[in-house]
């Protein structure tokens, strides 16, 4: 739990197998061979994990008839930032979409992550958001990062986020990972955008070989066997009786298998589509929690589908899976975070002035590494360090300044 003592500046020490909340360097190659035009990728088993650490930023597939550097690139240094439509070829997209799902394929729908790291949430479309994110926090090539979803819909520009952040997880495959939001499935994108703006640029062909990746992705991530990342939130499935340890919850993300759509209920479900319980809801004259969460701590979500818990359900799924931190997305958010459950759980949001219709913040989290010997011991101990950069809306001047702002976020 957040323990630390100093908040002035914004970083706040964990004891223990620390976390701090203040960054920054390096995943490992896959077991790739690459003859010619051809890429050699071992699939692992889907039960299998794949721990990730940050060394190597090899890019492995290079496909004669597709340039990806020259790709990723044409997207990255958009002369018209997100201004006008990038002028994108329909076979190109395809091409990387199949490049795209071979490496996701390739690692487990549980990733297991060491820092250091960015998280990042929602980006919903908004690319001349993300490539101002990229301006702030580095480019992939040297910085490590984490996506928590929802890429497309809502935005203007679904197509040139997810070829640009395809394109580096292609490009930078052990450095670069994209978890999987509840935008990225059928139903939903066939109502909030993303069909309509394949169907009007291109066609609905194409909107097909991009759910066929979306429903490959990885559904969540442990970071250090500290911190838990997903979308949406905690399913009620992890409190049962059988899951004891932090081993058995890694084996039940594993047991998921792919590809697979969104189910309207159950584990996938509740990671992609769960919420904290929104204090909002609460009578402020009660002095305890509706009955239906005193008895699970979990109660009906106002979006009709999986639940809302209470910050009791993060407590003891922490505290169950000897977790520190939970981390996710799926919520806009004023500031671009904001915490819960005492600071144990945090909401990252990172599409500023999202849709054009909130003064929100974008925010991303910031992991390093502090690997430490205990004295009189050959033993190491890793501590995190977090801190939040803000990515404000561009009206404001001061855009894309960094803030290691305050913990103590009160509710």
């Amino acid at each position: 739990m957040w323990s630390g003592s100093s908040i002035d500046d914004g970083i706040v020490k964990m004891t223990g197998c620390c976390l701090d909340i203040s960054v920054p360097n390096g995943p490992r190659e896959p077991n790739v061979r690459v003859e010619g035009a051809n890429l050699f990728l071992p699939p692992l088993p889907l039960k299998c994990s794949l721990k990730l650490s940050v060394q190597s930023r090899k890019s492995t597939l290079r496909p004669s008839a597709f340039n990806l550097d020259e790709f990723v690139e044409a997207l990255a240094t958009s002369k018209d930032r997100g201004v006008k439509n990038v002028n994108l070829k329909e076979q190109d997209m395809i091409t990387l979409c199949q490049m795209t799902k071979h490496v996701v394929m390739s690692q487990s729908v549980l990733l297991e992550l060491e820092g250091p790291l960015k998280v990042c949430g929602d980006t919903h479309g908004q690319f001349r958001d993300v490539l101002r994110l990229f301006d702030l926090c580095g480019k992939p090539d040297t910085t490590n990062f984490l996506f928590l979803g929802d890429y497309v819909d809502r935005g203007k520009q679904s197509l040139e986020v997810i070829c640009l952040l395809f394109g580096y997880k292609v490009k930078y495959p052990t450095t670069f990972f994209l978890l999987r939001g509840n935008h990225e499935c059928q139903a939903i994108t066939r109502i909030y955008g993303f069909f309509d703006e394949c169907k009007r640029r291109f066609n609905v062909k194409l909107w097909r070989h991009f759910l066929d990746v979306f429903n490959c992705l990885p559904v969540a991530a442990v970071i250090e066997n500290q911190i838990f990342c997903c979308h949406g939130g905690i399913s009620p499935e992890f409190l049962k009786p059988e899951y004891t340890n932090l081993e058995d919850l890694k084996q039940r993300i594993r047991a998921i298998p792919r590809p697979t759509d969104v189910p309207e209920e159950g584990v996938v479900c509740d990671l992609l589509w769960a919420d904290p319980l929104n204090p909002d809801m609460l009578d402020p004259d009660a002095d305890e929690l509706p009955p239906i969460f005193t008895e699970t701590g979990f109660g009906p979500n106002e979006r009709g589908v999986s639940y809302v818990f209470s910050p009791d359900v993060v407590d003891r799924f922490l505290s169950r899976f000897g977790l520190d931190l939970m981390v996710r997305a799926h919520q806009v958010v004023e500031d671009g975070y904001e915490f819960f459950a005492n600071r144990s759980f945090v909401t990252i949001f990172s599409a500023p002035n999202y849709c054009g219709e909130f003064d929100n913040a974008g925010g991303i989290f910031c992991l390093s590494r502090n690997v430490t010997v205990k004295p009189n011991s050959n033993e190491e101990e890793i501590d995190l360090e977090g801190s939040f950069q803000i990515l404000y809306p561009e009206k404001r001047k001061s855009s894309s300044a960094v803030r290691r702002s305050s913990v103590a976020k009160n509710y």
